[in-house]
């Protein structure tokens, strides 16, 4: 989809659909009460018949309106006037602009930056506007023998700006294009089919990002991980086929004395839970296994397209988690990369495997902050559900920085516990460490063993078991957390 920002006043849009807004109560919005007066009391009618209600989650579309340039208006109700949040308008602009899609109109003009949410200021609301303009025309329908009303649908969408709109806001605009570019990457990773996106695929792509944004990407294979020691992470892929990889994206948007930002994304293309085997029902969505993975790559599509001085580094460790002959065994003991033993309690406790090869890796960047990213828990499901994602750091400073990203974001986080309470749970008769610590507390007991592996730097863990994808009729990945991810770098590349 196309984006850009104009301004243009609702009247004289020449556009196939201009997208309005109401309050209860057939309040209008300065754009559409303007469209209302140039078509002699059009929505005030269709107000006092009850057509127009303005209720939230809305959508009234008109046809050939008269007195206006556009061919057909949606006005997108905003709820009761005063009330409207940020997850309101992001609603509003969703609802407006699936109601246009629907139709035969090929492009939109959006006029939301005038709907007044409070404490946001318009160039958030020009970033967000635009962001889900680009979230709500993603399709994922590359796999099907036909696709299905492909001339359907917006192709461009400006956003409608006040009178002389500044490099700031058109700044805002652009970035928010960006986000929902990288959002998009994350979710057709998440989206395709295990076997298509493998370990190797992953690493492909990384390589295509790289070549497209000049990254610096390198990815290492068994023989060069086995040299390093990574002894955790070779011992998940024991059991496939498939060759694993270790991933790894510099971008250098800053001078060299900047420490980078390391994000860290578990990459299991397939988990079936090893010899610890997973049961059959709903196993089909252990392809979002690799969803931290996406969403490092995603957050890398969207800073690059930014181009923001920052130093940022993305290192994705990825297998298979299979079962078969040669696969762990419950009760094995494997040496990290660290030099800590751990004890393999259970095989389908296999992404901290993985990441905790990858924190060690992290530490010759010295960085200034490092943020793993994993589908780690269904116990985070348990205890969150599918809102918010599970946040565990060993600096509160670094947390409530993260937390701030993902209010602005709307892409939200909540601090969980990380006391030394209970790493209790994670001892072991016969290692350094057991890789579970039972049913109590699942996923905090996840991060107090990745913590282990992150002393050296400020660190942070987050569980997006419930939030990376959907289930049900409407399955998919969500492409989250790039949102949040790319919302944190900003904030560091700002200082």
């Amino acid at each position: 989809m196309e984006h850009s920002l104009k301004s243009v006043t609702a009247p004289r849009a020449r556009t196939a659909c201009a997208i309005l807004g109401a309050f209860e109560g057939g309040l209008l919005t300065p754009s559409a009460r303007a469209v209302d007066e140039a078509s002699g009391g059009q929505l005030a009618a269709l107000a006092r018949r009850g057509d127009l209600t303005g209720k939230a989650g809305s959508a009234l579309v008109l046809q050939t309106p008269a007195g206006v340039a556009a061919e057909r208006v949606v006005v997108a109700g905003l709820g009761k006037q005063g009330d409207l949040t940020l997850k309101g308008f992001r609603d509003a602009v969703a609802a407006g602009l699936r109601a246009a899609g629907a139709s035969a109109a090929r492009d939109a003009t959006l006029f939301a930056l005038e709907w007044p949410v409070k404490d946001v200021a318009t160039t958030s609301l020009a970033q967000h506007a635009t962001q889900v303009a680009a979230e709500t025309a993603y399709r994922f329908d590359r796999l099907k023998s036909r696709r299905e009303d492909e001339a359907r649908g917006l192709a461009r969408v400006v956003l409608a700006a006040p009178e002389r709109a500044g490099a700031t806001l058109q700044a805002a605009a652009a970035q928010g294009a960006a986000i929902g570019a990288g959002v998009a990457l994350a979710r057709d990773l998440g989206n395709l089919p295990s076997n298509l996106c493998t370990p190797t695929y992953l690493a492909e792509e990384a390589q295509r990002l790289g070549k497209r944004h000049k990254l610096n990407v390198t990815v290492l294979d068994r023989r060069q991980m086995e040299k390093l020691g990574m002894g955790a992470l070779l011992a998940v892929t024991r059991g496939s086929a498939e060759p694993a990889r270790f991933i790894v994206l510099e971008y250098n948007g800053a001078p060299k004395k900047h420490k980078p930002v390391v994000l860290v994304g578990k990459g299991i293309t397939f988990d079936t839970g090893g010899i610890s085997l997973k049961p059959a029902g709903d196993m089909d969505e252990m392809k979002y296994d690799m969803s931290g993975a996406g969403s490092v790559l995603g957050t890398f599509e969207a800073v690059a397209g930014m181009k923001l001085p920052v130093n940022l580094v993305g290192l994705v460790p990825t297998c298979e988690n299979m079962p078969s002959g040669t696969a762990v065994k419950p009760g094995d003991i494997v040496t990290s990369m660290s030099g800590q033993t751990i004890e393999i309690l259970n095989t389908d406790a296999e992404g901290r495997l993985i990441l905790c090869d990858a924190l060690t890796y992290a530490e010759r960047y010295d960085p200034a902050a490092v943020i793993d990213i994993a589908t780690l828990t269904g116990a985070c499901v348990i205890a969150l559900g599918h809102v918010a994602t599970g946040l565990f750091s060993n600096r509160d400073a670094l947390a409530a920085e993260l937390v701030a990203a993902g209010e602005a974001a709307w892409d939200r986080v909540w601090h969980m516990p990380l006391w030394d309470d209970y790493q209790e749970q994670l001892k072991s008769p016969f290692a350094d460490m057991a890789n579970i610590g039972g049913r109590p507390a699942g996923s905090v007991t996840a991060a107090c063993f990745l913590s282990r592996y992150a002393r050296k730097y400020p660190w942070a863990h987050l569980d997006i078991a419930g939030t990376a994808w959907k289930s049900g009729r409407d399955k998919g990945s969500t492409g989250r957390p790039v949102a949040l991810l790319t919302r944190f770098v900003m904030g560091r590349a700002a200082r």
